[in-house]
């Protein structure tokens, strides 16, 4: 009879703990994938998830807004700024500027993250997918 007894398997390992500095006054970064892809996926991505949005937004430099605005470089400026759209009274008060973190909460819950607003439809609530369709927003303030 043969024994086998400790196999040379490590014991699994803890629990690791993340520690995350941030400089003071600096916004919070959005939760990034364990797996990071490459921005060029990561935009190539969102671009192909923005296409549920664009029933409501369009992301090209001066068009027109439709049902919900025109977000073209819309990272970097305040909620309710894009002329000629009708924004909820909500929306408008809300003081927000447009963040990655700020989009991330918004697109993940807009009634929650603003309540009143009109944007009723759309919220994306995979992480990953929410990322991809920030980075393609934010590549159109790039350019």
């Amino acid at each position: 009879m043969l024994a086998l007894t400790a196999c040379g398997a490590d014991p699994a390992p803890g629990p690791v703990e993340q520690i995350i500095v941030r400089e003071p006054g600096a916004a919070p970064a959005v939760a990034v994938a364990a797996t990071e892809a490459p921005a060029s996926t990561l935009i190539a991505d969102g671009k192909a998830a923005f296409a549920n949005c664009s029933a409501c937004h369009s992301l090209e430099q001066g068009a027109a807004n439709g049902v919900g605005p025109n977000l073209y470089g819309i990272v970097g400026k305040n909620a309710g700024g894009v002329a000629g759209f009708a924004y909820s009274d909500a929306l408008e008060a809300s003081g927000i500027v447009w963040t990655a973190a700020e989009l991330d909460s918004f697109i993940a819950d807009p009634a929650g993250k603003i309540p009143g607003t009109t944007m009723v439809a759309g919220a994306i609530a995979d992480p990953s997918k929410r990322q991809a369709v920030i980075a393609y927003i934010e590549s159109t303030t790039a350019n």
